[in-house]
């Protein structure tokens, strides 16, 4: 095989490859032997069919395959000799070809350009740690022993009152009749929560134990009995306590009805739990600051065919005149896009950073585990959808090529409290709602300007008098992007 590469023009590569007769002489005759064995003709033993029989039969589809083989395998080779990264699917353009012929074709393609990544540990970032006061991990753990009260049987004759656990028995109808889950026993209410029906448990108020009360509740959309949604139903309550809410003490023994080992191991688990609600948040910022600063490394030149690509993921959904209008702003945003995913990839690479299979399953039980209750639908989606299981590929890959460069970049580390770090995030998030509404300005202002340039040329022109000797004006187009 020989090989001649050209530059044309830029990043764009003439690539042209000979394979001579005789290579190509050898490739039919190992499909000959391979396939020799499993004809099966008339007249002839299995494995005995003369290569000129199977010339004649099936000559015509076998050139085809062994071309098919030879193209890929030797154009695959050719770009790999001469370390040229294809940005998007080369274009193969053949020369000379046949049987008992030398092949000659030219391979088109645009190189990825060469980017530096050196740089990337000069790259400065916010590194945050939030610390957690003890007040506020106290005042946490208070929180969950106010939800989780401990209920203490009163005397028959005290009422009951808001925040108090009523507990009763009831036989419902709906017109003096009956239906389908008309009866409760032992039903638990804490007055106030409002959680049963609604005004449901405000009518319990002041009742007490062995008392008997009719409550009426209108029985909700969701109900499963459907021709009784919105109906009015009349509750026989059978008062069997009334519970006032005690304090819970806040001890080991509370801290092990919680999973804990003890107290003092209970507090570090919900500090623990308070700084991962801020990680992953904190972490994004240091990401995009990081994504920010690899915008402003210098590619000498983006290849046309990748910026015309995500130009149209970006003008999704926009009529074509939109698009037009957009398409700097468009440009823009691709070269930016592409430019960091060019510099990422190469890091990546320098440093043989790889997707485990071990890594990519775990972040499918990640998003499983973030859809409860539709678990099975998840899995059977990232089974048969081979290209969103590649994206999440991509997504660890990318993760992992971030944390990289979080070790090797200067990290400037800030421990923040707790409020400083919601102030952080709440700035961060104004500043994102900013953008996103200029972005959608923009495309307004676009889709507006295109709905006046539309109707000013549906609208009739206007004719000129009969009589009038005036020369009539031109008329300046809109102009379009």
């Amino acid at each position: 095989m020989k090989v001649t590469v050209e530059n044309k023009k830029g990043l764009n590569k003439d690539i042209k490859v000979f394979v001579d007769k005789k290579t190509m002489d050898g490739y039919m005759d190992e499909k000959y032997e391979e396939i020799k064995g499993s004809v099966n003709l008339k007249g002839f033993r299995p494995g005995k069919v003369p290569r000129e029989i199977l010339k004649r039969q099936f000559g015509k589809a076998i050139f085809g395959e062994v071309l098919d083989k030879v193209l890929k395998d030797t154009s695959t080779k050719a770009l790999e000799e001469n370390k040229i990264k294809p940005a998007g699917q080369p274009k193969l353009d053949l020369k000379t070809y046949g049987e008992d012929k030398d092949l000659e074709y030219v391979i088109s393609v645009t190189e990825l350009p060469k980017v530096e990544v050196k740089s990337v540990e000069n790259i400065k970032f916010d590194e945050y740690t939030v610390k957690i006061d003890e007040k506020e991990t106290d005042k946490r753990i208070q929180e969950i022993a106010k939800n989780q009260p401990n209920f203490k049987d009163v005397d028959k004759d005290v009422k009951s009152k808001e925040g108090d656990l009523v507990v009763f028995d009831y036989k419902a109808t709906v017109d003096g009749k009956e239906f389908k889950g008309s009866e409760g026993q032992n039903t638990q209410l804490t007055l106030g929560k409002d959680l049963f029906l609604k005004g449901f448990d405000k009518q319990l108020t002041g009742v007490k134990k062995d008392e008997e009360k009719t409550v009426e509740a209108v029985l909700p959309e969701n109900f499963p009995e459907k021709d009784l949604v919105n109906k009015t139903a009349k509750f026989n309550c059978k008062i069997t306590a009334v519970k006032k809410p005690e304090p819970v003490e806040i001890n080991d023994e509370f801290a092990k009805n919680l999973g804990a080992k003890d107290l003092n191991d209970l507090k570090s688990l919900i500090t623990k739990q308070i700084n991962d609600e801020y990680k992953n948040s904190l972490e994004r910022l240091s990401k995009n600051q990081i994504l920010k600063e690899i915008e402003k490394f210098k590619v000498d030149e983006i290849p046309e065919n990748l910026i015309e690509e995500e130009v149209k993921i970006l003008s999704q959904g926009m009529s074509e005149e939109d698009a037009k209008k957009s398409r700097k702003n468009f440009e823009d945003i691709a070269k930016k896009r592409i430019k960091v995913g060019l510099i990422l990839n190469e890091f990546g690479e320098q440093n043989q950073i790889k997707v485990t299979e071990q890594e990519l399953q775990a972040e499918v039980q990640k998003q499983v585990r973030m859809m409860p209750g539709q678990e099975k639908m998840v899995m059977e989606f990232y089974q048969k959808n081979p290209s969103a299981l590649s994206s999440l590929r991509g997504t660890v890959y990318e993760e992992k090529i971030i944390s990289l460069i979080k070790e090797k970049a200067k990290a400037n580390k800030k421990e923040v409290t707790k409020d400083e770090a919601e102030k952080i995030l709440k700035e961060s998030q104004k500043v994102e709602t900013a953008s996103e509404e200029k972005d959608n300005k923009e495309k307004t202002d676009t889709k507006k300007t295109s709905a006046k340039t539309s109707a000013a040329k549906k609208a009739p022109a206007k004719k000129a008098p009969a009589k009038s000797t005036k020369a009539k004006p031109k008329t300046k187009k809109v102009s379009k992007k």
